[in-house]
């Protein structure tokens, strides 16, 4: 990635307390999120982005595969699931490079995340400048629950019942037998 002079990297999206539901070191590496979280904060199929571990300090940048939709998963695969336990706590923050002016127009959507990985609370950082030329910092809170995020019928999910981490299957792609998660 080429940086232009006066870019600066900024926050785009941000998933905040997502719990893990699980590891798994034997899948080719990513984590693997739900799409309705990750449409209701603007997070993208192979989009790099980073991970914090709240639990013990860890952070790594990998990318995101989309597992199956209303399934509130949350999986570290390959070499990042020695990072993570199941039922950790992690921030997951997507970035972007842009130029200092044009911070004002940027929007980055930010969902609170419950004990279940259900989405609490969808807020939007914004900045502006004042009359003065300052810049300005708030933070938004938008509607309860996202358009197309709703909650799964049954609470939790039993053991197996998820799909690989590799959700997102395509014709002619092998599935690989299904481990527990919540």
């Amino acid at each position: 990635m080429t940086v232009q002079p006066g870019t600066i990297e900024v926050i785009r999206a941000k998933l905040h307390d997502i719990r893990v539901t699980d590891a798994d070191l034997d899948y080719q590496g990513s984590v693997t999120l739900d799409p309705e979280h990750c449409e209701a904060v603007g997070i993208m199929p192979l989009e790099f982005v980073d991970v914090w571990n709240k639990n013990s300090g860890a952070r790594i940048s990998t990318y995101v595969i989309w597992g199956r939709r209303g399934s509130r998963c949350c999986v570290l695969n390959g070499a990042a699931a020695r990072t993570c336990q199941r039922g950790d706590r992690v921030i997951i923050v997507a970035r972007t490079r842009l130029g200092i002016a044009e911070v004002p127009q940027l929007r980055p959507r930010v969902a609170l995340m419950n004990a279940d990985n259900e989405i609490a609370r969808l807020l939007e950082y914004r900045v502006s400048r004042s009359a003065a030329g300052r810049l300005d910092f708030r933070v938004a809170s938008l509607r309860r629950k996202p358009a197309g995020t709703r909650r799964m019928a049954g609470a939790r999910q039993p053991a197996g019942a998820r799909q690989p981490a590799g959700a997102r299957q395509s014709a002619g792609v092998r599935k690989r037998p299904a481990r527990g998660a919540r």
